[in-house]
């Protein structure tokens, strides 16, 4: 049945008349298509359908602009990936560029074109030297499916056809295709479509979470002998590879203690198997390096990469393959039975090489790391101070606080809200309502802004986030919950 909204040219022409000023009657007419037609990742279509979904159309530097003129702080970047921040004409005018000279061909049949080519040289050139090899594709997802076939691929070629099975973590995200899903530990994924064979989970290296009693250090050691109970019960003939984020982004900035990552090395080369690192969220300056990697030092044989070589600005993703694992493929396996239309798509990588020439020429890497990273730590964390904040921590540009009923000395005595309340979501509703773009992960507040805040803007910030905490304590006193 044909809905009676408005047909698309008509909203389209309709928006060339009228500026964003003028466009609340333009906003109902988009809201009622996207509640038609438009199925949103992620999210209750029938709920969103009786509420109305918040209509974007303009970006610049941190900021964001609905349809009804209300600027908003865009501290998540977008979704993790607005690394050089919006309004960037030089990518545009790259994209522009290239579409006008070949706006597509395939990497298909020995064919292959210029920026893809160059993308790859300059990956190579930014990553760490054990990779000297890329497979692109068009998400972080479709790096994740791509992965489980280049590990499991990479066995078979060796003989070792048993040795399929590849470790992940509970509350972990690798994306949402069915091998990213599985991957991912998430059982409410899981519970929509199933898994595929092949994939275990261990715990998750959360120290707010498993850590009473012991120090972070203690903690960490801990945790990473999750991986080796695991190899063991499941048979180190067995398993392929283990596979981890950096810092776990959708599971809500979840920042390993020091040790737990060079111990995951340990074991992974005590026993032969592969170690994977998905950067999507990590990589490409987040962290203060180019890959979260090197923050934690470790030497994974492969990397997914997506969100963040681009800015978000074109899709793009791809797959980081170390020398170890490109080597058997190129000299024992022939064709290898796998790619997409878009792998290399070369307008695409000709965002990601303005993107990255951006990053490089203004040395966000290392003002993150040098500058802007420390900064943050220093104000974000002084929010731990509030009286609903039982705890605050930054990683580089990525950073998180645990919004708790009542406070205590020692962050693991803090009580926490009962989850039914949804306190997260209420203080996500007032950091949306006060002009402030921060995610709930339960009550974990996160975020993830742009590497290329000044100063000014972390203050900025930090006093946005003070005056939505101060209203959700107004409002949930109100409710009598505290």
């Amino acid at each position: 049945m044909r809905s009676n909204t408005p047909a698309p040219m008509a909203i389209v022409a309709s928006a060339a008349r009228h500026s964003v000023a003028q466009a609340a009657v333009n906003t109902l007419e988009i809201q009622a298509l996207d509640a038609a037609h438009y199925l949103h990742p992620f999210t209750d279509s029938k709920a969103l359908a009786s509420q109305g979904s918040r209509v974007m159309v303009r970006g610049d530097g941190i900021y964001i602009w609905d349809s009804e003129g209300k600027r908003l702080f865009d501290g998540m970047s977008g979704l993790w990936c607005m690394n050089v921040g919006y309004g960037r004409k030089s990518i545009s005018d790259a994209v522009y560029a290239q579409m006008q000279q070949l706006p597509f061909y395939n990497s298909f049949f020995q064919t292959t074109n210029v920026p893809a080519v160059q993308l790859a040289a300059k990956l190579v050139e930014i990553s760490p030297p054990q990779f000297n090899h890329v497979f692109f594709t068009g998400s972080g997802s479709e790096g994740n499916d791509t992965i489980v076939r280049m590990v499991r691929r990479y066995w078979d070629l060796q003989g070792y056809k048993d040795r399929h099975v590849i470790i992940s973590r509970h509350n972990a995200y690798h994306g949402s295709t069915m091998a990213g899903a599985s991957l991912g530990g998430m059982s409410g994924m899981h519970e929509q479509g199933g898994m595929i064979p092949g994939i275990v989970h261990i715990g998750q290296p959360y120290y707010l979470e498993g850590g009473k009693g012991k120090t972070p250090e203690e903690f960490g050691i801990e945790a990473a002998s999750w991986l080796e109970q695991k190899i063991l019960e499941v048979g180190a003939d067995k398993v392929a590879a283990f596979i981890g984020e950096p810092v776990q982004g959708a599971g809500g900035v979840i920042v390993p203690p020091s040790t737990y990552w060079p111990e995951i090395q340990r074991i992974c080369d005590k026993y032969g198997i592969l170690l994977i690192a998905d950067e999507v969220i990590c990589g490409f300056g987040r962290l203060g390096h180019w890959f979260g990697s090197e923050y934690f030092g470790i030497k994974p044989d492969l990397m997914t990469f997506a969100k963040g070589v681009t800015s978000g600005y074109v899709p793009l993703g791809g797959v980081l393959v170390g020398d170890r694992v490109a080597d058997v493929l190129i000299e024992k396996g022939g064709d290898f039975n796998h790619g997409f239309t878009y792998s290399g798509h070369p307008v695409a990588c000709a965002a990601a090489l303005e993107n990255i020439r951006i990053i490089q020429e203004e040395k966000l890497v290392e003002r993150v790391r040098d500058d802007t990273g420390p900064y943050l730590k220093q104000k974000f964390e002084a929010l731990a101070d509030h009286p609903l904040v039982g705890a605050a921590e930054t990683c580089g540009f990525v950073a998180g606080l645990n919004l708790v009923q009542k406070k205590a000395v020692n962050v693991h005595d803090c009580v926490p809200f009962d989850s039914k309340l949804g306190v997260g979501m209420i203080c996500r509703s007032h950091m949306f309502s006060n002009g402030m773009i921060m995610r709930a992960v339960g009550d974990r507040m996160i975020i993830a802004p742009p590497l290329v805040m000044t100063h000014a803007e972390i203050d900025e910030m930090v006093a946005l986030i003070r005056v939505c905490l101060g209203a959700t304590l107004t409002d949930i006193t109100q409710r009598g919950w505290l």
